[in-house]
Order: C-alpha cells, then structure tokens, then sequence
C-alpha cells in the first residue's frame, strides 16, 4: 500500500530554524552599523540560551558611543558585549548543559569570544558570513577552534525568506 503524505513541504530545516532565531534576537540590538545575534542549541535540538550585541545590563544605550571611527574610548568597541558573549552570560541552567552545545551566529565569532565559546564547552560554530575573515582576531579564533577541537562550518540561507506579522 503507498502511503499518502500530506505533510508540508516548506518547513524549516533545523539550521534554517535556529539561525532564524539568532537573525530575530540581531533585532534587538540598537548598534545602528552592525547587528548580531546568538543561538545556543544543546544536542537535543534545545535552545538552551539567545543573545545579541549590545551594552551590558544598567548601561545606558543613549550614554554609549555607537561610532565606528575616532579615538577607541569614543568607540563602540570597548564597551559593546557581542552576542556569543551575552548568549552565553544568559544561560541559566547548569553548565554542564553547554558542553557538545552548538552556536548559531550571523557573523564569525572574534577572538574574545572564540576563547568564551571554547571555555563553555560548546564544541560546534554555525556561522552566515565571514567578512572578517582576513582580519588577525577571526584568524586567531580558527586557529584556536582548530587546535581545541570546536568545528565551524557556513551555512546558506539564500532563497530562504521568513515573514514574520506582529
């Protein structure tokens, strides 16, 4: 007897699911040049934890300098906590839960938070876009992923459009 399937065809794969969910947490950040957002997700297909770029708690967003460009305490860059960062200061259960974890990210992890990554346990990287790829902290972070054993791999989403009505 063939079966008859009457499931949809147009669901979302696991990747596309999850990077979803770290593309809809970038939304939150108010970094007007560069948003970035972070999906943890256990072995179980778990979202264990979500963040995104952005000041750290009880820092005005107004106060905070948002430029690109000019002396670095006039810069966004020493203040900022990046999604990976947050995503994993966010998680609330036991630790041990982050070990074999996978994060999704929109763009390659830098080196601070390579090191963040590998001391939480987490062992997989999904990333969108490398566009710092040439840059010596996203050299840094895969010689450091290599040589402690966390994979990386890009993923395509392109033709993938998710409509969201709120």
């Amino acid at each position: 007897m063939e079966k008859i399937s009457k499931q949809r065809k147009d669901y979302l794969n696991w990747d596309q699911y999850f990077m979803g969910i770290a593309k809809l947490s970038a939304m939150r950040s108010k970094d007007p040049s560069t948003q970035v957002g972070a999906c943890i997700v256990g072995n179980d297909k778990r979202i264990l934890s979500i963040g995104y770029n952005g000041t750290p708690n009880g820092y005005e967003d107004d106060l905070f300098p948002w430029d690109r460009e000019g002396k670095p305490l006039d810069t966004k860059y020493l203040y900022v906590c990046h999604a990976e960062m947050n995503a994993i200061l966010n998680y609330r259960g036991n630790r041990k839960e982050l070990e074999n974890a996978t994060v999704y990210v929109d763009l390659f992890p830098c080196n601070e938070c390579a090191k963040i990554i590998i001391q939480s346990g987490i062992k997989e990287v999904v990333y969108l876009c490398d566009k710092y790829a040439e840059t010596d902290s996203v050299i840094a972070s895969k010689k450091l992923f290599d040589t402690c054993g966390v994979k990386y791999r890009k993923i395509e989403l392109s033709g993938k459009e998710i409509k969201l009505d709120l």
